[in-house]
């Protein structure tokens, strides 16, 4: 496993992430091996939202901790507040924030979480609520660090005018076949694809001038609920480059996708969402996969992209 360190927050976090959304499928006996694997694999870090099953997959986790034999101290918890499925809406009020996180801290059993991260942007927010609810739950040791969930830079850049505790995580998509956040600057000023179009305000790299860990989500992801490329007929040259990869680093051609993510010089997290043992171990492998320059630019091309 490869560790990083976070500017202005946790130190020695492991590069993969667990992923806890689907979580609530799982007993406690199973759900306790999926931690214990992800931990033995060298994960330390896991992520909640508080929408997650409506707030169960939170709960499973605290019913299967006790079984890992591992103690709060040894792991990093990061949970997200602010989507409301209920009231279909967004919402980051300081008494919405406020009170989420009440109900995670209940839900996971701890008394603390080690990061939260504001999820998706509240098209009404107000900075300086945001910052009362940040100055409130940091003052009570309820939260250790803040960051966001696939935010704007501009947004970001007003929350930081009012915020005082750093933000240092934006939790965005990113795969080889969903990367969009890397393609733009590719085909800047190039009219003959809409792949020209800027659709994130060059997050990667306002992120990267500001210190703020990117953490990629749904790395194996086709769109935000099309499945997995890995062995997909729709996919064939992506999936005979990450299997060239993958037969000569002897690990799965999901890790050598994941290993994608993890070459950028952005040092970024990736977030795995299996539930599966043996895909966790599968997907840890990408840590110790060594992809050259041209080795990155292959699986990029492969994914369908093209040089201007």
């Amino acid at each position: 496993m490869k560790y990083l360190n976070i500017a202005s927050g946790p130190q020695n976090v492991s590069a993969l992430i667990q992923g806890c959304m689907r979580m609530p499928a799982l007993s406690k006996e199973e759900a306790a091996k999926v931690i214990r694997t992800a931990y033995d694999c060298g994960i330390n870090f896991f992520d909640h939202a508080n929408c997650y099953g409506a707030g169960e997959a939170e709960v499973r986790f605290a019913e299967a901790f006790p079984l890992t034999g591992l103690r709060r101290e040894d792991i990093f918890i990061q949970s997200k507040c602010g989507i409301c499925p209920e009231r279909q809406e967004f919402d980051w009020t300081k008494e919405n924030i406020l009170s989420s996180v009440d109900g995670i801290l209940g839900r996971l059993g701890t008394d603390h979480l080690d990061t939260l991260l504001l999820h998706r942007p509240d098209l009404l927010f107000d900075p300086e609520e945001v910052a009362e609810a940040f100055d409130q739950l940091e003052k009570a040791g309820k939260v250790r660090w803040f960051g966001v969930s696939n935010l704007m830079p501009m947004q970001i850049q007003l929350l930081k005018k009012f915020v005082k505790q750093p933000l240092i995580i934006d939790q965005v998509q990113l795969s080889l076949e969903q990367s969009q956040l890397i393609d733009q600057p590719l085909y800047m000023n190039n009219k003959t694809t809409d792949m020209s179009l800027d659709r994130d305000g060059s997050a990667l790299d306002f992120c990267r001038i500001n210190d703020i860990t990117v953490q990629a989500w749904s790395p194996l992801q086709i769109g935000m609920f099309g499945g997995t490329f890995i062995d997909n007929d729709d996919y064939p040259e992506l999936n005979k480059v990450l299997g060239e990869i993958a037969e000569r680093e002897g690990v799965s051609k999901a890790a050598v996708a994941i290993a994608w993510i993890l070459r950028h010089p952005a040092k970024m997290q990736a977030i795995i969402g299996s539930m599966s043992p043996e895909h966790i171990k599968d997907a840890c492998d990408s840590t110790r996969v060594q992809l050259s320059h041209h080795d990155w630019y292959a699986l990029y091309l492969a994914s369908g992209k093209f040089l201007p």
